[in-house]
């Protein structure tokens, strides 16, 4: 996966990362910002994804697109697809560009909208990346933890950077006897939980 992405994916990354970057300085307003995880946390992502048992690969919160690339690699390496879900108008069309420029448009699927209101379309979960408005975090937890598959995965950004906000979820998901849940600390921190078998 690693060793061969291609070239018009890698440089759309590049793009954003030097995006996400100026928009982190330039006075960018916080809802504008790409606000996309860092490059080892793709690769984090790509991993796990790759090795995430049969369902729906889904992520809930696109922005520009660049964790969305992350997981195509995966689902490339293994023959599937991604649905990946944006409210934002102007995140939309950022991702639509990132798709169509890195020639991902075969393995992701683009929706407008918001998650919780197309859940009832998805049925079983392999794998789901949540990285959305905070205040989301615990309705997307209660709607895709039943939904995943045994040995599913669900992991959830920003587990330390946002930590004070999402204590809450995070305690409910160490307790949750339904799934192995750890906070890992790479990029902004991930909450990992895999659905018992």
């Amino acid at each position: 996966m690693f060793h061969d992405i291609p070239t018009d994916m890698l440089e759309r990354m590049h793009e954003l990362e030097q995006r996400d970057q100026a928009d982190r300085t330039d006075g960018t307003s916080r809802l504008d910002r790409l606000r996309q995880i860092p490059e080892e946390t793709g690769r984090f992502l790509a991993l796990w994804a790759a090795s995430a048992p049969e369902g729906a690969l889904i992520e809930i919160g696109t922005s520009a697109g660049y964790s969305a690339l992350w997981l195509a690699l995966a689902c490339r390496a293994r023959a599937r697809t991604l649905t990946t879900f944006e409210v934002l108008p102007h995140k939309v069309a950022l991702a639509r560009e990132t798709f169509a420029r890195a020639g991902v448009g075969n393995v992701v699927t683009l929706v407008e909208g918001d998650f919780l209101d197309h859940a009832d379309e998805i049925d079983r979960v392999g794998f789901c990346f949540l990285d959305a408005e905070k205040e989301v975090y615990e309705a997307c937890y209660r709607v895709v933890v039943p939904r995943l598959v045994p040995g599913g995965m669900l992991i959830a950004d920003n587990a330390i950077n946002h930590k004070e906000t999402l204590q809450p979820m995070i305690d409910a998901a160490l307790a949750d006897e339904r799934v192995d849940a750890l906070v890992v600390p790479i990029g902004k921190g991930e909450l990992v939980c895999r659905r018992k078998t």
